[in-house]
Formats: structure tokens, sequence, C-alpha cells
């Protein structure tokens, strides 16, 4: 039996034998729109946001479920990976250090490329670092289901939350019909639509054939490698240093492989163009925890005692406010009249932001580059 490939983890495929099922955590974003508490040196899956525990330890613990011992690998980029290495305690060499940012795509294809030279019976699940699952038992079911699926019909598995409200912040899956009883619960994806309008988020709610894009894939590793080659050519092309050198050791060919890879997501390049993608929808509460806003969502502020307040960290009062999301620092936090702001003090910045303009952060951080004030970045 091949390393990392025995113990928890294992489900039975149809008439493929034992599922190995890996988990792949994407931490390499830079999270911009939760500065300035995530900045290069310290990124948003390190925050401790929700539940005194940071967002990938949360992620990891979800992974565990499902994924056995050696059987959990993180992405991440150069800048964060002794920090993440260190609050993953993963060994070196389940931490994929991605030389340059090149967005989804190519983190998912050099995990495949990678998983699948060790396992080639290996089934990936993709998840982000920075999502809120609060019930991980049902979270780790759903992988499970999916991925005998993935292994038995060769498929692309995408869940799919079904929808609470019109929500404007997320893309969209249009459901088509069910696969059958070999495949419980799965249905086929009729089509992948971006973030829509209120009007459009409203006709979707009412529709019930729209399902939230969780942004969670499960598939075989040889099965992406197979779609990549087949729907995205410049990615496939990309890969060839790395299926010289498939175990990646050699750092210049991961190094070459990146230099070429298209700077695309994994929804645009694949997940899109495929023909063999199926979904699963599921109804436990999911947040990918993206905004100032959405996370003031998740903790219910404007909602409940205290005039809906939450402070996250440091010493805050409040005189006639309400709905605000305070995250301090050393120094007390005075909030009088105001409502529906997030306040983020650091040791070199202050943000205050409306709570509803809190997706726009990332002009505000270009703004800093252009000011040649990346050292706040």
């Amino acid at each position: 039996m091949k390393k990392g490939t025995k113990g928890a983890g294992r489900e039975t495929g149809r008439g493929k034998g034992p599922v190995a099922l890996h988990a792949v955590i994407l931490a390499g974003g830079a999270g911009e729109r939760f500065w300035p508490a995530s900045r290069k040196h310290s990124p948003k899956p390190l925050m401790k946001v929700v539940g005194g525990k940071s967002l990938l330890a949360a992620t990891l613990e979800r992974a565990h479920k499902f994924a056995g011992e050696g059987r959990v690998w993180i992405v991440c980029g150069k800048e964060h990976a002794a920090a993440i290495r260190a609050e993953s305690g993963l060994p070196t060499s389940r931490v994929l250090v991605e030389p340059r940012r090149r967005n989804t795509a190519m983190a998912v294809a050099w995990a495949a490329q990678r998983i699948e030279a060790e396992d080639s019976n290996a089934v990936l699940a993709i998840l982000s670092a920075d999502h809120h699952i609060p019930n991980g038992r049902a979270f780790a079911s759903a992988i499970r289901r999916c991925g005998r699926s993935a292994a038995s019909a060769g498929v692309l598995v995408t869940l799919g939350v079904e929808p609470t409200r019109p929500d404007t912040g997320y893309g969209y899956i249009q459901r088509g019909g069910a696969i059958g009883s070999e495949h419980p619960g799965l249905c086929r994806v009729r089509r992948f639509v971006e973030k829509p309008d209120s009007r459009r988020a409203q006709a979707y709610l009412a529709s019930g054939e729209y399902l939230w894009n969780a942004g969670v894939f499960i598939f075989e590793a040889s099965s992406m490698l197979r779609e990549i080659q087949e729907c995205a050519p410049e990615l496939h092309g990309a890969l060839a240093p790395l299926r010289k050198q498939p175990r990646g050791k050699n750092s210049s060919a991961v190094a070459a492989a990146y230099r070429r890879a298209p700077s695309l997501p994994i929804d645009v390049a694949v997940m899109e163009r495929s023909q063999r993608v199926w979904t699963m929808p599921v109804d436990f509460a999911w947040s990918d925890v993206g905004t100032w806003s959405s996370l003031a969502d998740e903790l219910g502020v404007g909602q409940g005692a205290k005039d809906g307040n939450r402070v996250l960290a440091g010493e805050v009062l409040f005189e006639d406010s309400s709905a605000n999301l305070v995250w301090g620092g050393e120094r007390l936090i005075g909030l009088l009249g105001v409502e529906g702001l997030a306040i983020v003090d650091t040791e070199d910045a202050l943000l205050v932001a409306r709570l509803d303009k809190s997706h726009d952060l990332r002009k505000l951080v270009a703004g800093l580059g252009k000011k040649g004030r990346r050292d706040l970045t």
C-alpha cells in the first residue's frame, strides 16, 4: 500500500475498491477585504474570528474528519509559508508553497499532479481556508458521499448550498436533473452563474433551482488532470515541467510551471467548461467569511441583545450605538451615536468603514500601493 493511503479516510467506491480521500486546503489568498487585520505577514486564514480559533485551524479540524493521517495538504504562497506551517503543524511535504500567485486553477492543478504521483487512486476534496461551517460532521458526510460518486463515475462534484436569502455576494449553480438511485442526492449542473444583482438573486431564490456555489470541489486527481487537458490546454501545457518532476522535489520545475501558468480561478478554467460536473445540494450552514460585512452577518451583528454590537478584541464602550463590529487593539475605543460600522484598530492602521461598503476594501488597499505604503498591506 502506498504511503499516505492507509487508515481513516478510506471510503468504498462502487466497483473501484477503496477511495482514498485527501483534503487540499487552499490558503493562498491575500485577504485584502479583511484589511488591516489581514496582511502579507499575517494572512486571513490565521485570523481568529469565530469560536476562538483561526479559520485555518477550523478548516483543518473539518478536514481531519474525512481525510486520514498524511492525506491533508495545504497550498499557500511563499510569503505565508512559515506562518501556515506553524499554525497547521503539517509536515513540510504536505505544504505546497507557490512561488507566485496564479489564482486557484494552478493551485488545484499542482495539488492534483503532486498527489496523483503519490497515490494514483486519490480523490481530492478542495477546501478553502476561510470558510465557516459549524457542522463539521454533516460536512464530512457530504464529502464522503461525493467522493464515492467522483471515484465511481469519474466526474467532478461540487457542493451547492441551499440558499437562505437572495445573496448578491455569492456565485450560483443552476441544478439540472437528478443523477439517479445509484448516486442519491446528486444532480447534474446546468450552469454556473456569476454573482447576480439583487433582482436576479431574488429570482434565483424564488425559483428553487439555484444553489450557492460553495467553492468546494471533489474529484479523482486523475479525472481533474484529464479535464484540465480537455478544457484548459494552456494550463495543461504549464504543467509539463511537473509531469517530468511529478513529486515537485525540484523547485525549478515548480517555478517553471508557475511562470507559464494562466492566472484563472478553477471555476472558469475547468468547472464551467467541463461536461462532467455534478453537484450535491446541502442545507448545512456555510459562509465564505469574505468581508467584514459577511463576518458581521455570521456573528449576528445587528441582532439580539446589546444593540447587536460585537467586539472581536479589545476594550470598547458603546453609547447610543448599534450593529457595529469592532476589532480593537491596546487602546480603548468609544462609539457614540453610530451604527453599521466596521472598526478595526491595529498597531499601525485604523479602519473605519460602513459594513455595507466593506466589500470595496480592495480599492483602499490598492490606494496604499499607489501611495508607496506597501508596508501597510
